[in-house]
């Protein structure tokens, strides 16, 4: 298997269970925090869900997706919440009642050993911790909970929600952003440009036009855009290079969009 630049040791995972394949991002996140982005490799899933498939809802049999969500437990050390999520804009607050299942796209957390958690397979997962390490938080981002309505998509929910439990400025926050579909694999039709462009008159510079009147959409390059408008600064990882991408890098990542019937990664960032 490729050794890309995204492998490197870490203390984020000290579990008999962490995979030498699973991501570890790279950002300036405080010692108080942990952060990790598992890899398609792990676990026990057999094809076409082989190995470490975490969705429940993808056709995968139960009892192995239980055990490959144990086993990224195990190397946490910490309780991933593994939501419902729905291609949505709904942001929550996670405490330790909140369970697997619960309906959103994105979370915040501020109790330690809770893991706001983003199960992806071509959209894009971003996390978020505040500067001084108090409160961290995830999203889920597909292009439809990416441009949302109005101005409004799951990064400003998960932004708003995060900004009200601990006041954190956008421009201190660290954000890192996944492996998602890349630039040279997600064909979209023009109302999906319409969606951005509607919001943004800067949207448009991240398509580029594709045979038969579809575009090729930057999906991490939108979400970005979204970011900035925002005040963010601090944005680390996937930069729509051929590495990140879910639909190139079959050995490492599950693609719906490749694929069809697929198993789901996980990224994930937790206070320790």
């Amino acid at each position: 298997m490729k050794r890309h630049n995204f492998f490197q040791p870490s203390a984020a995972l000290r579990g008999p269970t962490a995979h030498a394949h699973w991501i570890t991002p790279d950002w300036p996140i405080p010692d108080a925090v942990r952060a990790v982005c598992t890899s398609r490799a792990g676990g026990v899933s057999l094809p076409p869900f082989d190995s470490l498939n975490l969705g429940d809802h993808v056709g995968d049999q139960l009892q192995a997706v239980t055990r490959n969500r144990q086993i990224l437990r195990e190397a946490m050390d910490a309780r991933p919440v593994f939501l419902k999520q729905v291609h949505g804009s709904h942001s929550i607050l996670l405490d330790a009642s909140t369970t697997d299942g619960t309906q959103a796209d994105g979370c915040v957390a501020l109790e330690r050993g809770l893991a706001c958690t983003m199960m992806v397979a071509d959209c894009l997962p971003i996390l978020f911790c505040a500067a001084d390490g108090a409160a961290v938080a995830a999203a889920h981002a597909g292009w439809r909970g990416l441009a949302g309505q109005g101005g409004r998509g799951v990064v400003e929910s998960t932004w708003d929600c995060l900004q009200r439990h601990c006041g954190a400025r956008a421009a201190d926050t660290l954000v890192w952003l996944g492996p998602c579909i890349g630039p040279d694999a997600f064909e979209v039709g023009t109302e999906v440009k319409a969606a951005f462009e509607a919001q943004s008159s800067q949207a448009g510079d991240m398509f580029r036009p594709h045979h038969g009147g579809k575009w090729l959409a930057d999906l991490q390059g939108l979400a970005r855009q979204r970011l900035r408008a925002l005040g963010f600064e601090k944005i680390y990882g996937n930069d729509g290079s051929q590495d990140w991408c879910t639909v190139a890098q079959a050995e490492l990542f599950f693609s719906h969009r490749r694929d069809r019937v697929s198993g789901r990664i996980a990224a994930a960032v937790w206070r320790v």
